[in-house]
């Protein structure tokens, strides 16, 4: 019970191949560690919306822009919306939870729980300290607001991660809820489960040394707007050999998903955005949850070190699928 009243979030831990990963915080910023190396930070409380920033590969190599949250030379400062790993939507019931501007759209942090299987806890202070044998999760919960605290959705969200030989990945599962009235998520390209890279993986652009590749084929540019199970981008950072990928689960709404995946470095998973995506009719993509209906997604995060084969990711991918 010391623990629920101290961490805003759900923190479980369970056995799990791999070496020791630890997390830490508050239930604002929760910053998951291996040792003394950075894994990850989820930004539960973030404004206008939560993220998971910085993100690193093995060995320490981060994977996804600072800007707009800090700096690097060489980046480039468009789409401040885009912020390393996050979830959002650019019309749900007509407001835009992916630019956050005219209505004041936010995702407001809300948990108030916290647990823990396996490991061991120390707490400190406010602050509470869980670890494990490899695996780590985090869940919160959020509701979707605009102006003046209107709640349009809610949202449970879990972020599982794990430790492999050469790589980590991110399980998130997103559950959505339309608890006061019906929530229809519009057919827009912008949105949803989406990275912001960092620049060396772009595709284009001066330091541009990524290459981009979905599960058909699909390289670069190509992959744009296309239906596909996984995107994958990888390329050389600071010399080390890094690679990213997101996988779309099969029980997912409309899978194979299509792709908002631009050659500047964002690669997103939006099962919406059909009008955009393959020039349908207007509203195409339109989802409708009605009062007390929900709709989970799940994805999967692969940060990798060293260069993966196409069939390494598909087989990645099947495991996952399973």
């Amino acid at each position: 019970m010391k623990l629920l009243a101290l961490v805003s979030c759900l923190v479980l831990v369970a056995g799990c191949r791999g070496p020791a990963l630890s997390v830490s915080g508050a239930g604002i910023d929760m910053s998951i560690t291996r040792g003394r190396d950075a894994v990850a930070t989820v930004r539960a409380g973030a404004q206008p919306r939560p993220h998971v920033w910085p993100i690193y590969a093995p060995g320490g190599v981060a994977v996804t822009r600072d800007h707009p949250m800090g700096e690097r030379a060489g980046e480039q400062h468009d789409h401040p919306h885009h912020q390393s790993l996050w979830f959002a939507h650019g019309n749900v019931n007509g407001f835009d939870f992916w630019h956050s501007k005219k209505h004041r759209e936010r995702i407001v942090h809300h948990a108030t729980r916290s647990a823990q299987e396996g490991g061991t806890a120390a707490v400190e202070g406010d602050a509470v300290e869980i670890e494990s044998d490899g695996a780590v999760e985090v869940e919160s919960d959020y509701t979707w607001e605009v102006e003046d605290g209107d709640v349009v959705l809610e949202e449970t969200r879990t972020l599982r991660f794990e430790e492999h030989a050469d790589h980590r990945t991110i399980d998130a599962t997103i559950t959505l809820r339309a608890a006061a009235a019906e929530v229809t998520f519009g057919d827009t390209k912008e949105g949803s489960f989406a990275l912001r890279l960092h620049p060396a993986l772009r595709v284009e652009g001066k330091v541009a040394a990524g290459t981009l590749r979905n599960s058909e084929g699909h390289v670069g540019k190509a992959a744009w707007g296309k239906r596909a199970r996984w995107l994958h981008d990888q390329g050389p950072i600071d010399g080390q050999a890094v690679g990213v990928a997101i996988f779309d689960h099969p029980g997912n709404l409309r899978h194979p998903t299509w792709w908002h995946a631009r050659t500047y470095g964002l690669v997103a998973a939006n099962p919406f955005g059909v009008h955009d995506f393959e020039r349908k009719p207007k509203g195409a993509g339109d989802y409708t949850l009605q009062m007390g209906e929900e709709l989970t997604l799940r994805y999967r995060v692969v940060v990798h070190r060293g260069a993966w084969a196409a069939a390494r990711v598909e087989e990645a991918w099947r495991h996952w699928a399973r």
